[in-house]
């Protein structure tokens, strides 16, 4: 029997892996659509999507039939040269958004990292080194570099890693009189997302993203909105800014633009991108073919009214649905979000254990998420069936029983 053939189970994690993560004590093995099934054959309904990564579910026949075409095509050529692939997906998505130029990488992290180095390179071209402060908000999450973890606005991901980078404060989000205060000539970006994800799946209120806005055109600071967990269709538009109707300078994109494939995107203007010319920043994988495909029939799907007012649709279903149970079991302080990304906050009875809820939700065969120890977390596939979303509730109606029962 070879290595691959040969059957592993949870507790080969223990043994391999590295402790970082707790994963769940079951292996998924396949998936379809909205539903997954683990290595006993037991069926699960995904509210969870990948967290809001499988855009359009598992397996979605044309994603697999970009990614198989691609494959049989080109995989990896390296960026000494450029491929189709990118050349067409960068260039969908310059023709869908505010943006004219793109850098792809391979995760959110990576994109951010990247939008960071740009403010800060822009503003040493244009300014001189002393620009070069970012602010970022608590409780914010921009990924797991030195750099972004750093940035994000949250203490316990970032401790124990030894000197943090210089130049990074942090505000409450929502709170334009703390942005006023904190802004200055010194600041080279404002780092938002329009909706805060990891934090608790809280939307920016419009005169907050105004206000910011404002104030980054004032003192010459980029203002990057970070949309790796918030776009691609996530809030019912292709990206949540739209909702607002404000253009940031930078934008961020990933999770769902690949649909599970890892792939993220750095979008700007002609004029910024300039100022990362040659040589000044680079990523092995960056633009890979493979990835790029899935991602181009990603967004020639996802970017169409019929799927974006699905997603409002479903979202609003969905949100009032969670509003009924939790007023029948007198669960939930109330239930928020934008399009099919849906906070569940729970009362003061129950805070912190979110968690908990979760777990009897796996245990009633259904995957939803947290997003911190007082919320719990919807993020399904953006097409997922009515037929899928009915019984991804009733599970989870069966799980609050459990729940409160407890």
């Amino acid at each position: 029997m070879s290595i691959q053939e040969a059957q592993v189970s949870r507790a080969d994690f223990d043994q391999v892996m590295v402790p970082n993560y707790a994963p769940a004590g079951f292996v998924p093995v396949r998936g379809a659509g909205s539903r997954l099934w683990d290595q006993s054959g037991r069926e699960l309904i995904d509210l969870s999507g990948g967290i809001a990564v499988n855009g359009l579910g598992h397996c979605h026949p044309k994603l697999v039939a970009a990614l198989t075409a691609q494959a049989n095509k080109l995989w990896h050529v390296s960026n000494v040269f450029t491929n189709e692939p990118a050349l067409r997906l960068a260039r969908k998505l310059t023709d869908a958004t505010f943006a004219e130029r793109v850098f792809f990488s391979n995760s959110g992290a990576e994109a951010n990292e990247a939008a960071l180095k740009l403010a800060r390179k822009v503003a040493s071209d244009r300014f001189g080194a002393d620009k070069h402060e970012i602010i970022s908000t608590l409780n914010s999450f921009h990924g797991r570099t030195v750099f972004t973890v750093n940035v994000g606005g949250q203490p316990k991901y970032s401790e124990g890693f030894g000197p943090r980078p210089a130049g990074i404060s942090h505000v409450p989000y929502n709170d334009l009189a703390a942005m006023e205060q904190a802004i200055s000539d010194r600041t080279c970006a404002v780092i938002l997302e329009p909706i805060q994800g990891e934090s608790g799946v809280l939307p920016a209120q419009q005169a907050y993203l105004e206000g910011v806005r404002a104030l980054c055109d004032k003192y010459d600071a980029l203002l990057i909105f970070d949309e790796v967990q918030s776009g691609m269709g996530r809030s019912g538009k292709l990206f949540a800014h739209e909702l607002y109707g404000i253009t940031p300078d930078v934008m961020t994109t990933a999770k769902s633009l690949g649909g599970g494939f890892p792939i993220s995107a750095m979008l700007t203007s002609k004029a910024y991108a300039e100022h990362l010319s040659v040589g000044t920043h680079g990523t092995t994988f960056g633009g890979n073919p493979l990835a790029c495909a899935v991602g181009e029939a990603v967004l020639d799907i996802i970017n169409t009214p019929e799927v974006l007012n699905g997603v409002i649709e479903k979202g609003e279903y969905l949100r009032e649905k969670l509003r009924e149970l939790g007023e029948k079991y007198s669960l939930f302080e109330l239930v928020r979000g934008k399009g099919l990304l849906v906070g569940a906050v729970l009362n003061q009875q129950y805070k912190g254990k979110a968690g908990a809820l979760m777990a009897a939700a796996e245990r009633a065969d259904l995957l939803v998420l947290v997003a911190g120890p007082d919320v719990v977390r919807f993020a399904p596939s953006l097409v997922i069936e009515q037929v899928d979303l009915d019984e991804g509730l009733a599970r989870f109606e069966r799980a609050i029983k459990e729940f409160v029962a407890q």
